[in-house]
């Protein structure tokens, strides 16, 4: 290339995917990871066993000759695939383009390359079931044709993306119902489409997202669900081809979110559909990156709204109760950082502007996984916080640990002196009478008690009324019902969670709420569970068939050292749980959770399925 060529290069953007099965993924690594820095691309480039999905940026002419080797690979693997090249302006925001992933190239080798189930330990449907393509130009014609219909038409509009795209375009045809999943994630999405398989069955279902790879997994997920879910259609290439081929819109409305950094692509029409989350002017710039505090999701602040002290809470946490009680931190006083130049009488009820908080690395990161820990019985969430602190510290660039408190208090206890033999001369070490004094004693709770708990708190000592019994568990079966009140006001309060994780009795705890997972949606959702030390209780609640849910169980194996909960409780829970779901980690030690290699490393990879 001469350099007068090269100065006047344009750039662009380079947009693919393809599901077919690859040969080879060292090899598939080796040519990218060549091909791609040759020719100066950056971006994502991810490849699985059943194909690749590719988002790179560089000069036109590198882009055009990466497609003519892609194409040539592998005997032609890849010819048929759609190939979406834009121009556009270089990055000029240092901070999306790092947030987008062009600040760098990145190959990874996935599993799947699109993750649609929230239990992706669980069999994908078959890609080759999918929806039946149409081209963007039978897609209008669909939506054309349906216009001129009644709105008793069998046709449905599926949007496949998540909340945050469609906030600054979506299709809009007027006899034509759209049906907007409003997920935070794609991972979501399987789960919204079980709870509204009523609604789409026996439809002719029309589905599209950014660039069609979504909809793949998606429409064959609908599919799977058997007679009456067959006529499922999908927008091929997705809104960018549709744009393409209607340059003034079409039946779309707004900006069409893009995932690298030039955010947003839209039509001819400047007409502007999404607004602000505060004033509720209209505004569809997503180049602040402005995000909510709890979830970490993409929200709308127009210019005059935002403030660098100024935290969010979308729409989602609001339903759940999050601004609700953010706004009460205010008026209650308990955060009195003043925001400079904003008078918050300026702001309805539900105004999410909060002071700051220190975010750390959080601005520059993707979210968290937030879960939720449920300690053992018999412990409190700061005793049980103190025995996590490995595992915290190994696992804080992923996870952020909440700890709360079981509902039942119960009292101290201590045991008298074993009798000694008359005439003997051996001391016993166990306290004697008056009991230790409790002022410095920290309260201590459970998840279960048993049957005859009188539910008296922990003022006084208490003696026990025989030696300590290693199969008490068995016997702690009450207390259910408050336990589950008391979760289901931690998660509306102190929500949403990704995960549970359960320690002994906590353990058990979080094994009925798994088993009640469709029972408790909407009250508490999750995605997956962990299970340490683990063991099941004998009540009706656990009177189910195999629990479904994504689970981790952890406990010592036959040869280990816990003393508490025996191994064969533990392997009997993991048994209870679909095995397609779950994963097994015994280690040798005791009544802990182990933070060391191999362990740490196989907990690290169930969790990174969620990420």
């Amino acid at each position: 290339m001469s350099p007068e060529k090269e100065e006047t290069d344009e750039y662009g953007v380079l947009l693919y995917y393809n599901y077919v099965d690859i040969p080879d993924l060292n090899d598939m690594v080796t040519f990218y990871n060549s091909n791609c820095s040759s020719l100066g691309l950056l971006g994502r480039v991810r490849i699985s066993p059943h194909g690749v999905n590719v988002t790179v940026g560089g000069k036109l002419s590198c882009l055009e000759s990466h497609i003519d080797a892609v194409k040539s690979i592998h005997n032609g693997l890849f010819q048929s695939t759609d190939f979406k090249l834009a121009t556009c302006h270089h990055p000029l925001n240092d901070q999306v383009a790092q947030e987008s992933g062009f600040t760098s190239l990145s190959i990874r080798i996935v599993k799947e390359l699109v993750t649609l189930s929230s239990h992706p330990l669980l069999k994908s449907p078959e890609i080759s079931n999918a929806g039946k393509h149409l081209s963007a130009v039978e897609f209008h014609s669909s939506l054309h044709k349906a216009d001129k219909e009644s709105p008793e038409n069998s046709l449905v509009l599926l949007d496949a993306r998540n909340l945050y795209e469609t906030r600054i375009g979506k299709f809009d045809v007027p006899n034509v119902e759209t049906l907007d999943p409003q997920v935070r994630q794609y991972s979501d999405l399987s789960s919204w489409i079980d709870d509204k398989s009523d609604q789409l069955k026996g439809k002719n279902i029309l589905m599209y997202c950014t660039g069609g790879i979504r909809c793949e997994m998606a429409s064959a997920y609908i599919k799977s669900k058997g007679a009456g879910f067959e006529n499922v259609f999908q927008l091929y290439g997705g809104i960018q081809r549709y744009l393409e081929q209607f340059p003034d819109g079409g039946f779309f409305k707004g900006k069409n979110f893009v995932f690298d950094h030039r955010i947003s692509v839209g039509s001819s029409d400047a007409n502007i559909i999404g607004t602000c989350l505060i004033c509720h002017c209209s505004f569809d710039d997503y180049s602040s990156r402005c995000r909510c505090t709890n979830c970490r999701m993409l929200v709308l602040v127009c210019h005059s709204c935002q403030n660098e002290a100024a935290l969010y809470v979308c729409e989602l946490c609001q339903k759940q109760g999050k601004a609700v009680r953010s706004m009460q931190l205010i008026e209650n006083g308990e955060s009195k950082t003043s925001l400079p130049g904003v008078d918050f009488q300026d702001f309805s009820s539900d105004t999410i502007l909060l002071p700051q908080m220190p975010r750390g690395d959080d601005v520059k990161t993707s979210r968290k996984l937030r879960i939720l820990c449920l300690h053992g019985f018999r412990q409190n969430a700061s005793s049980f916080k103190g025995r996590t602190a490995s595992l915290t510290k190994k696992l804080k660039k992923i996870a952020e640990f909440v700890f709360i408190d079981a509902p039942h208090e119960l009292p101290f206890i201590y045991q008298t002196p074993t009798p000694v033999p008359q005439g003997s001369c051996v001391m016993s070490s166990l306290p004697s009478s008056p009991p230790p004094p409790s002022e410095n004693c920290r309260k201590k709770f459970a998840w279960f008690v048993a049957p005859n708990f009188d539910g008296g708190c922990g003022v006084d000592w208490k003696v026990t009324d025989s030696p300590f019994d290693p199969l008490q568990y068995q016997h702690q079966t009450d207390g259910y019902a408050i336990s589950i009140s008391h979760l289901e006001t931690v998660f509306s309060q102190q929500g949403p969670f990704d995960g549970i994780l359960g320690f002994s009795q906590g353990a058990a705890m979080t094994a009925l709420i798994s088993a009640q997972q469709e029972k408790l949606k909407g009250k508490m959702d999750f995605k997956f569970v962990i299970l340490c030390s683990g063991f099941a209780l004998n009540v009706k609640e656990m009177e189910c068939g195999f629990i479904k849910c994504p689970s981790l169980h952890i406990f010592g194996n036959e040869h280990g050292k816990d003393r508490q909960i025996d191994n064969q409780a533990s392997k009997e829970l993991a048994s209870r749980y679909d095995g397609g779901c779950s994963v097994i980690v015994e280690h040798d030690s005791g009544h802990i959770i182990p933070t060391r290699s191999p362990y740490i490393d196989e907990i690290k990879d169930f969790l990174g399925r969620f990420l």
